[in-house]
C-alpha cells in the first residue's frame, strides 16, 4: 500500500459518501439507549459529514483513518475465519481513532464489538461490514446526543 496526500483525499471521499453508516449510527444509538434507560439523540447525513471532514482536516489523524478505511475496504480472508482477528483488530483501531482522546477512545473500541455483531453485509469482503461497524461505533462515539457528555464532568477538580 502507497500513501500519499491524493490516497488520502481518495479515501476521504469515501468515507465522506458511505452515509449509508448513518442508518447503523442510529441503530446502534436507539439499542444502546434502550439497553441504558436514555435516550440519546439521532444522527444526521449533515452530523456525518462535518465529523468526516472534521477528521480529515487533522493531517496526522487523516493518513492513519485513511490506511486503516482503504485496509479494511480490501481485506477479504479465504474461508473468512483465519481473517476474523485481523478486521477485529483493525476495525476496532479505527472506531478509537474517530471516537477521540480517552474516555471515548475506548468507548468507540468497545462499541465496534456491539455494531459488528449488528451489522453483516453478504457477497462482500470480509472486511467490510468491519469498516462500517467501526465507522458507526466511532462517529456514533464523536457526536453528540448522549446526555452525560452534555456539560462539566462532576469529577473536575478546580
Amino acid at each position: 500500500m502507497q500513501l500519499s496526500p491524493a490516497t488520502v483525499a481518495d479515501e476521504y471521499e469515501w468515507v465522506r459518501e458511505r452515509t449509508e453508516v448513518v442508518a447503523l449510527i442510529n441503530d446502534v444509538r436507539a439499542n444502546l439507549g434502550e439497553a441504558f434507560g436514555t435516550d440519546v439523540d439521532s444522527v444526521s447525513e449533515s452530523q456525518y459529514r462535518t465529523e468526516v471532514d472534521a477528521i480529515f482536516a487533522d493531517g496526522d489523524l487523516a493518513v492513519n483513518v485513511a490506511a486503516l478505511v482503504a485496509l479494511l475496504r480490501d481485506l477479504d480472508v479465504q474461508e473468512d475465519y483465519p481473517g476474523f482477528v485481523v478486521d477485529e483488530l483493525l476495525g476496532r483501531e479505527l472506531a478509537g481513532m474517530i471516537a477521540g482522546n480517552q474516555p471515548f477512545r475506548l468507548l468507540g473500541e468497545a462499541t465496534f464489538h456491539y455494531a459488528d455483531i449488528m451489522h453483516h453485509l453478504d457477497d462482500e469482503e470480509a472486511g467490510r461490514d468491519d469498516l462500517d461497524a467501526a465507522l458507526a461505533a466511532g462517529f456514533q462515539t464523536r457526536l453528540p446526543g448522549w446526555d452525560w457528555t452534555e456539560g462539566e464532568s462532576p469529577f473536575s477538580v478546580d
